[in-house]
């Protein structure tokens, strides 16, 4: 992955130097409110390296998020193939992020999606973006309309990798963005 620029941020394949914030961002219990599991530290290690080898693989991928002006990992943003849920065609491109709470209200989740809309649209060629999140993730739903994305509740689901264990993690709203969409609010 060629790293992405931004105003204050380095978007980057992962490095071992982030294995410790990977981990903490995967086992804290406020980043982690909305998710039925916390991952150990060998868990996250593992998720580590099936980024990064997605990234090289592919291009992209969730990648590191870096503070150009310390150098220090924040979370991550980007893109995935979200394939996996039944009821999205194949091929269908997921934007999502995690950082650690301290870099919370920041800006830095929009203005680091926001260069990986550019990605998705200009360089991957997609026609639609698309995230989704529980419910009563305000946080995360909020920073989807911030980047341009619409609610499209009649598309909202049960998402099918929660546990039945977890009922109220289960219904997800879901939030999309065409590219059509997206160049006249770039151009405007």
């Amino acid at each position: 992955m060629k790293p992405i620029h931004t105003t204050r941020l380095i978007l980057r394949n992962w490095e071992d130097r982030d294995r410790p914030l990977f981990h903490r961002i995967n086992s804290d219990a406020r980043v982690m409110e909305f998710f039925p599991f916390r991952r150990s530290r060998p868990e996250a290690d593992a998720k580590m390296d099936e980024l990064r080898d997605e990234i090289d693989r592919r291009g992209y991928g969730f990648a590191a998020a870096e503070l150009l002006a310390t150098g220090e990992c924040i979370g991550f943003v980007g893109l995935q193939d979200a394939g996996y849920l039944p009821h999205l065609p194949t091929g269908s491109i997921e934007i999502g992020w995690r950082l650690a709470p301290e870099f919370w209200g920041h800006g830095y989740v929009s203005e680091a999606a926001r260069a990986w809309l550019v990605f998705g649209f200009e360089t991957l060629g997609v026609d639609e973006i698309v995230s989704f999140a529980v419910h009563d993730n305000h946080r995360s739903t909020a920073v989807m309309e911030r980047i341009g994305m619409t609610a499209d509740p009649s598309r909202d689901f049960d998402h099918p990798i929660v546990p039945e264990s977890h009922p109220h993690l289960r219904p997800h709203a879901f939030y999309g963005l065409k590219r059509k969409d997206w160049e006249e609010q770039k151009g405007g």
